[in-house]
């Protein structure tokens, strides 16, 4: 099928040439399995194995630490391609990259040497945590404590939730309070860089990773809490070296993840209206194809728009980002806009496909399901709306 829907002017040589080779493998490694692979909540240990060999692990880690050295831009436009194959494996990537991401901003240089050029390699795989089961949205609320022992060291203790890549991965950026003495509770948080083996149970001293969480979607990646008694780590292991920096390293990894995930969501819509065109064109009723009745062509039309429009604001944000600016309107906008309307692009296939959309054979079942997971993930849309505005009444002050 010919491509007119989601292309991105301006891109370098080298970043057409990436996106090509992820595009070929995204057509040949991923579509095929992905039904499958879903359906049985299978790990795609494969599709993962490839996927290092192209280096996209290493993609935004610079060159002098054994990456690709890329941009926001060309990350986000990899996720769209990806996440348009199975949205899981976009997943695998993301947290590991919100990782290296605050590593490359914010970690000391022996923490960029020791950690970097193995997980360009995916050898160290990647995990952020910052929600806990009883805070979501609400980040001052953190309760998991790092309490300072008298030979430096710090002991934690608390329960973390919503760990994507949590049993796969061997290093998790795990957002903790401390007691700085600080007058605000945004300065008395602290990012640990947490070491463990992958796999479940006990996984480290002091750390237990349960089990996978089942979940309606979003299937194949492993999602876990992680519960901490008395883990002890030395203070080297601060990103940063400084303690209380931790609620903003967070909020500028989370920053680039929302743009990922409005890219996840432009790859999940953008498929979603490939199966709907090309449904509508093969399925006939009153004697012509479904595409020739007005009513759904107009769905079509609207499909389209707003696959284009989704797009077009994750590369702004990212652009945005990748120019040193400040991007949390950007990245809030583009992530509301582009999983609105991937439910909504989504939801405009599935009825296209009639009954055979809630038939687990078709495609669109899997990303009716997925889709639904863009509307929480990094932050829901009444919390992008909070950021949005706020900020906008900063910009706009009489």
């Amino acid at each position: 099928m010919a491509r007119r829907l989601v292309t991105t002017e301006g891109l370098t040589e080298d970043q057409e040439e990436i996106l090509k080779v992820v595009r070929e493998f995204v057509e040949k490694e991923i579509i095929p399995v992905a039904t499958d692979l879903e359906h049985a909540d299978e790990y795609p240990t494969q599709i993962v194995e490839g996927l290092k060999e192209l280096g996209i692990f290493g993609l935004m880690i610079p060159e002098e630490y054994g990456g690709l050295g890329e941009s926001l831009l060309t990350y986000a436009l990899c996720v769209e391609e990806i996440a348009r194959g199975w949205m899981s494996v976009s997943g695998v990537i993301n947290t590991h990259f919100i990782v290296a991401y605050m590593l490359m901003q914010h970690g000391t240089e022996e923490q960029k040497q020791k950690y970097l050029p193995r997980m360009a390699t995916g050898e160290v795989r990647g995990a952020f945590s910052m929600s806990e089961p009883a805070l979501g949205s609400d980040v001052s609320a953190v309760s998991t404590k790092a309490t300072k022992q008298d030979d430096g060291s710090y002991s934690i203790t608390g329960q973390k939730m919503w760990l994507t890549n949590g049993g796969s991965s061997n290093l998790v950026a795990v957002l903790c309070k401390t007691d700085e003495g600080a007058d605000s509770v945004y300065r008395n948080m602290t990012t640990f860089l947490i070491e463990k083996e992958p796999g479940f149970g006990e996984t480290a001293q002091g750390i237990t990773v349960p089990g996978k969480i089942d979940k309606m979607g979003y299937k194949g990646i492993d999602t876990t809490e992680m519960i901490l008694e008395g883990h002890v780590i030395s203070a080297d292991q601060i990103l940063g070296g400084e303690p209380g920096q931790g609620f903003y390293q967070m909020m500028d990894g989370v920053e680039v993840g929302r743009v990922n995930v409005g890219a996840r969501a432009v790859g999940i819509a953008n498929r979603a209206f490939e199966l709907g065109i090309a449904y509508a064109q093969q399925r006939e009723t009153f004697g012509k194809p479904i595409a020739q009745h007005q009513a759904i062509l107009f769905r079509i039309a609207e499909m389209a728009t707003k696959v284009e429009t989704a797009h077009a604001m994750v590369v702004r944000a990212a652009r945005k980002k990748d120019a040193g600016e400040r991007n949390d309107v950007e990245a809030g906008m583009a992530k509301m806009l582009a999983s609105e309307y991937c439910n909504e692009v989504v939801e405009a296939s599935f009825r296209i496909h009639g009954g055979y959309g809630y038939s687990k054979e078709y495609e669109i079942e899997r990303l009716y399901r997925e889709a639904a997971f863009m509307l929480i993930g990094e932050g829901t849309s009444d919390i992008q709306k909070m950021i949005i505005g706020r900020s906008l009444l900063k910009d706009y002050k009489l």
